[in-house]
C-alpha cells in the first residue's frame, strides 16, 4: 500500500497506464527498421505544424500583449529550427529505433539532466521553453495514440507525475477510472480535473512511477488517499465490495437531480457548480446544480496553445451561460500564477514563491489590455440581448486591499465606456471579490461596501492562513479545513457578510466535504459551489440535517482546540444523522 493525499473520492480498480511529461505508447516504444522513414516523416510533420503554430502565436501575442511576451515564441521558433535539437531526435529514431515520441522523451530527459544542475534563472527559462516545445510536438504526435485501440481499454488507472490540462485533453473522452499522481494536492490541476469528471484520485504519492508499471493492477482509494499495487485476492475482494457500495450510492443519489436544494427543516439552499469549461456545464445540469458558482476562465488559456481573443472569449462565455442551469453563472477573471502558468504571461519573472507573487488580479494589472479584453467579453456575454433571462456575476480573484478594488472598478468603468463607444450590447454583472487572502478576511467589514457579493476561496485562504503549501505532501496536513483557526475565520466572514446583507458563497473544495458542509451550514452559509460530481451527495446530506443540528455540531467544534478531534466528532455525528452516506464519510470515525 502507498499513501498519498485524498483528492477525489471513490474507489477505482483497474490497470495502470503510466505517463510522463511526454506521452509514449508503452506497448510500442520502439519501431522496426522498415518503419524508420514513416517515423521520421511523423516527426517532421509535427515539427512543421508546431512551427506554424508558434509563428502565428508570436504574431498574435505581439498584437495583444506586447513585444517582451512575443519574444518567448521567437525563442521557441529558434529551438524548433535548431540543427542539434532536430538531429538528436532523428538519430534516436534512425539509429536506436525509437518512436518519435520516445525520441522526444529521451531528448527532454537529456536537457533536464543538463539544466537541473544549473539554478540560474535563464537556464531554467530555457528548460521551460523546451518543455513547452516538447508538449506541442507531442500533442501532434499523440493522434496516433488516440487511434491505437489497444492502449487504453477497460478500466484504466492513469499514473503520472501530475496530470496536466494538456495531457487530459490528449486522453480525450476515454473512460479513465482513476488517477494517481506523484505530486500535487487537493487543488492541483489533476485534482480539479478528476473531481469535475467524478474520477477517484490520489496525489502526492512519492516515486510511484518507479514502483508501478503499465499493466499492473491498481486499487485507488480516493477517499482515504491510498493506492494498492497488485493486491492479493482478499484485499481485492474487500475493495470490490467497497467499489460496488460507492457506485450503488452514486446511482441512488442521481435520482435527486430534480429535487429542490433544501435542509430537512425546509431552509432553501443554492448548490452551485465549479466548472472549467462547457463540458462541465453540461455535467452541472446532469447532477442537478442550481447554477454555476465559479467558472475558472484560466482553463481557456491553460488548455490552449493560443491567446483567446475577446471574440473567442465572448463566444465561450455566451455558450456557457446558455448551457448553465437556470442560466446563472459567476465568471471569475483570469487566475493565473502559483501552480498555473502560461508562457506568454508568466515567463521572464521567475519567482521563488509564486503562490505569493505576481498572480491572479495582480498579474491582470500587469497586462491591462488583456484584462480589459476579458472584462469586455464578460460584459458582452452578460447582455440581456445576448443572453436573455440570464444572471451573470463577475468575480475578481486574490483581492487583498481596498485600493485594488478601486483599481478594478476603474477597469470595469473603462470596459463599459469602450463598449458603449463601440456600440456593442452589454450588461453590467454584479461585482464580486474572492476572499482568499487573510488580509481581506480580516478587513471584510471595510470591503463589503465596495462589492455586491463575496465568494470565499477556501483553497487559498486555508494555505495562506496556515502558511503551508497545500500541494506539498510534507506540510499539506496543516491545511485541514476543520482546524480551529480556519473555522473561526470562516465563521467571521460569513457572519459579517450576512449582517451587511451581502450574498456570500464558498467556492473552494471545502464545500463538497460532508463534515465541512455541516459546519458551514451552522455558520449561516446558504450558497455552496463545488465540483458537479459532489452535488447529489451534498443535496442528500442537506435534506437529512436541520439547521439546529448543524448549529449544535458547530458549537461543539468551535470549543475544540485540535483538528483531529473536530474531524472525529463531526463524522461521528454524521454517521448517526446520515447513515446512508457512510461510504462518503471518513472511515476513521
Amino acid at each position: 500500500m502507498r499513501r498519498g493525499i485524498a483528492v477525489a473520492p471513490g474507489i477505482a480498480i483497474g490497470t495502470a497506464y503510466c505517463i510522463h511529461e511526454v506521452f509514449v505508447n508503452p506497448d510500442r516504444p520502439h519501431i522496426k527498421t522498415n518503419e524508420i522513414g514513416t517515423e521520421l516523416a511523423l516527426f517532421e510533420a509535427a515539427r512543421v505544424k508546431s512551427l506554424e503554430e508558434v509563428r502565428a502565436l508570436q504574431s498574435k501575442v505581439l498584437r495583444q500583449i506586447g513585444k517582451p511576451a512575443a519574444a518567448i515564441f521567437a525563442v521557441h521558433e529558434s529551438i524548433l529550427n535548431d540543427v542539434t535539437f532536430i538531429q538528436r531526435i532523428r538519430t534516436s529514431i534512425s539509429d536506436d529505433l525509437c518512436t518519435a515520441q520516445a525520441a522526444i522523451a529521451r531528448l527532454l530527459d537529456h536537457y533536464q539532466q543538463l539544466l537541473y544542475r544549473n539554478s540560474d534563472a535563464l537556464f531554467q527559462d530555457r528548460l521551460a521553453d523546451i518543455r513547452d516545445i516538447v508538449m506541442r510536438l507531442t500533442s501532434h504526435l499523440s493522434e496516433a495514440l488516440h487511434e491505437d485501440s489497444g492502449v487504453l481499454q477497460g478500466s484504466v488507472i492513469v499514473v503520472a507525475n501530475e496530470l496536466l490540462p494538456s495531457q487530459a485533453i490528449m486522453l480525450g473522452d476515454r473512460a479513465i477510472h482513476g488517477i494517481v499522481n506523484q505530486t500535487g494536492g487537493p487543488t492541483s490541476h489533476a485534482a480539479i480535473i478528476a473531481r469535475s469528471r467524478g474520477i477517484p484520485a490520489v496525489s502526492g504519492v512519492s516515486n510511484i512511477l518507479k514502483s508501478v508499471h503499465t499493466g499492473d493492477l491498481l486499487i485507488v482509494d480516493g477517499s482515504q488517499g491510498q493506492v494498492i499495487v497488485n493486491p492479493g485476492p482478499e484485499t481485492l475482494a474487500a475493495y470490490r465490495k467497497l467499489e460496488r457500495e460507492y457506485f450503488d450510492l452514486r446511482d441512488r443519489l442521481a435520482d435527486n437531480r430534480d429535487r429542490a436544494s433544501m435542509t430537512a427543516c425546509h431552509v432553501p439552499l443554492q448548490l452551485l457548480a465549479n466548472i472549467n469549461g462547457l463540458a462541465d456545464t453540461r455535467a452541472a445540469c446532469t447532477q442537478g446544480a442550481d447554477g454555476v458558482g465559479l467558472y475558472r476562465t484560466e482553463y481557456l488559456y491553460l488548455a490552449s496553445s493560443d491567446v483567446p481573443s475577446e471574440e473567442e472569449q465572448f463566444e465561450n462565455y455566451r455558450a456557457v451561460i446558455a448551457a448553465a442551469p437556470n442560466k446563472r453563472v459567476t465568471i471569475r477573471t483570469l487566475d493565473i500564477g502559483g501552480d498555473k502558468s502560461v508562457p506568454f504571461l508568466s515567463r521572464g519573472h521567475a519567482e521563488s514563491n509564486p503562490f505569493m507573487g505576481l498572480r491572479s488580479v495582480r498579474l491582470s494589472f500587469e497586462h491591462p489590455d488583456l484584462f480589459l479584453s476579458q472584462i469586455r467579453a464578460i460584459y458582452r456575454a452578460a447582455s440581456p440581448r445576448c443572453s436573455p433571462g440570464c444572471e451573470v456575476n463577475i468575480l475578481f480573484p486574490m483581492v487583498a486591499t481596498f485600493e485594488e478594488l478601486r483599481k478594478i472598478r476603474g477597469f470595469c468603468r473603462k470596459a463599459a465606456e469602450s463598449l458603449k463607444s463601440d456600440r456593442k450590447a452589454f450588461g453590467e454583472p454584479k461585482f464580486g471579490m474572492m476572499i482568499e487572502v487573510p488580509a481581506a478576511a480580516l478587513m471584510i467589514d471595510q470591503l463589503l461596501g465596495a462589492v455586491d457579493y463575496v465568494s470565499i476561496g477556501s483553497n487559498d485562504l486555508i494555505q495562506y492562513l496556515m502558511a503551508a503549501d497545500r500541494d506539498n505532501p510534507k506540510v499539506s496536513p496543516l491545511c485541514e479545513p476543520l482546524s480551529p483557526a480556519v473555522l473561526r475565520i470562516l465563521d467571521s466572514v460569513i457572519r459579517t457578510s450576512s449582517l451587511a446583507h451581502r450574498h456570500v458563497t464558498l467556492c473552494g473544495e471545502v464545500a463538497s466535504q460532508p463534515a465541512a458542509f455541516t459546519l458551514l451550514l451552522g455558520m449561516g452559509l446558504r450558497r455552496f459551489s463545488m465540483s458537479p460530481a459532489y452535488i447529489p451527495s451534498i443535496k442528500e446530506l442537506a435534506s437529512m440535517i436541520t439547521i439546529e443540528q448543524a448549529q449544535t455540531i458547530l458549537k461543539r467544534a468551535l470549543r475544540e482546540r485540535e483538528s483531529r478531534k473536530i474531524v472525529r466528532m463531526v463524522n461521528e455525528q454524521l454517521y448517526d444523522i446520515v447513515p446512508n452516506l457512510r461510504p462518503l464519510l471518513s472511515r476513521d470515525a
